[in-house]
C-alpha cells in the first residue's frame, strides 16, 4: 500500500516556527497514523521525493524518518521503503514501560492521580 495521492496533502512545515522542521514532519506523520489517515503498511514517499515536495533538505526528512523509526511509528524495509507500523507494534514497548511504572507506583502506595501527576511532570505538562 502506498501513501495516499498527494501525501502529505496541503500540509507543509512552517519555517518560522520554533519547532524544528524534522520535528514538525515527525509530529505530522504521528498525527496521520494515529487518526488512520496513514494506515498500517502504508508506504511513505522516498526521502528525496518528500524533501522536494516539502521544499526542505533531504536530511530533514531523513531525520524525521529516523526518529519515527526509533519510536516504532514506521519501519524501514530497505528497497521496499518506509512503511507505517501498526499501532500495536509501536506501542508495545511503551505499554510494557507503562505497566512497569504502574507496578512501581502501586508498590510505593501512590494513587492513580499521583502517578499521573508525576508522569505529567515528566512530560513538563502544567
Amino acid at each position: 500500500m502506498t501513501a495516499p495521492d498527494g501525501f502529505p496533502g496541503s500540509w507543509r512545515p512552517n519555517p518560522a516556527s520554533s519547532v524544528a522542521l524534522f520535528e514538525q514532519l515527525r509530529l505530522q506523520v504521528i498525527h496521520l497514523a494515529d487518526n488512520g489517515a496513514l494506515a498500517p503498511g502504508t508506504r511513505l514517499p522516498a526521502v528525496r521525493a518528500l524533501a522536494e515536495k516539502l521544499d526542505v533538505a533531504p536530511h530533514t526528512v531523513a531525520r524525521a524518518y529516523k526518529e519515527l523509526e526509533a519510536a516504532g511509528v514506521v519501519a524501514t524495509r530497505g528497497r521496499h521503503g518506509t512503511v507505517v507500523s501498526a499501532r500495536d507494534e509501536r506501542l508495545g514497548d511503551l505499554s510494557q514501560a507503562a505497566a512497569a511504572y504502574a507496578a512501581v507506583a502501586k508498590s510505593r502506595g501512590a494513587s492513580f492521580a499521583e502517578a499521573v501527576k508525576l508522569l505529567a511532570a515528566a512530560y513538563d505538562v502544567p
